[in-house]
């Protein structure tokens, strides 16, 4: 069996040689990893980061991992100054977004409103969606003492099963567009939890596009 650490490595090798493959943005016409790639990354690998990230926060071989990717763990006394600097970026970048910052102790939640929402049965970011994902990126880079959990959501319609996938491959969209924005995988848990959480509460079979939609939390990664 693998150690902690080697599996780690394992899972990061073979995402970045998947998000390797790129397409031209239809937007800008500028190369950009294809979103089939990314989410062919982030699907086929999501479990094991989940995993390794699991094991990041309660068990020394993950502690290992981060750290011997170059992520050092905050001394008790740090993360209230580390926390609220890392605020005051988010709200600086985000500013222009409508996305808002709220603080729940030492831990961030992005509220992305209406600006990171889905079709209906479609786990495909738009190119405002990406845009906003990558200014959030651009803080993650600087503030690497960061976990980063992706929460995926659906509204009503469609089976609950059905939804709960659905919601895992919206949550994958996001973490992949951080990684291609060059966030290191290991930080990173996408996860979805299907209509379990609505925004707005409907009734079964109601399309409601404030439901479809993705949230970031993140947390400091403490010694």
């Amino acid at each position: 069996m693998q150690s902690g650490f080697t599996f780690t490595v394992s899972v990061l090798a073979g995402i970045l040689m998947l998000v390797g493959c790129t397409t031209t943005d239809p937007y800008t016409g500028q190369p950009q990893t294809s979103n089939t790639a990314r989410g062919a990354a982030i699907g086929a690998l999501g479990g094991a980061i989940l995993g390794a990230l699991t094991n990041t926060r309660g068990g020394e071989a993950g502690r290992n991992a981060l750290i011997g990717a170059g992520i050092g763990a905050l001394a008790g006394g740090a993360v209230g100054n580390y926390m609220d600097r890392q605020e005051a970026e988010l709200r600086r970048q985000l500013a222009a977004t409508g996305v808002g910052v709220t603080r729940v102790g030492d831990n961030l939640i992005l509220d992305m409103q209406d600006d990171i929402l889905f079709d209906v049965d479609s786990a495909e970011l738009n190119f405002r969606s990406r845009q906003i994902i990558n200014s959030v990126a651009l803080v993650l880079k600087e503030y690497r003492q960061s976990y980063v959990s992706v929460n995926g959501f659906t509204d009503t319609t469609g089976t609950r099963q059905y939804n709960s996938q659905l919601s895992q491959f919206r949550a994958e969209a996001v973490a992949a567009e951080l990684v291609d924005n060059g966030v290191e995988p290991i930080r990173i848990s996408p996860r979805g939890y299907g209509e379990s959480n609505l925004r707005i509460q409907t009734p079964d079979g109601v399309n409601e596009p404030r439901n479809r939609r993705v949230e970031i939390v993140i947390e400091p990664f403490i010694g």
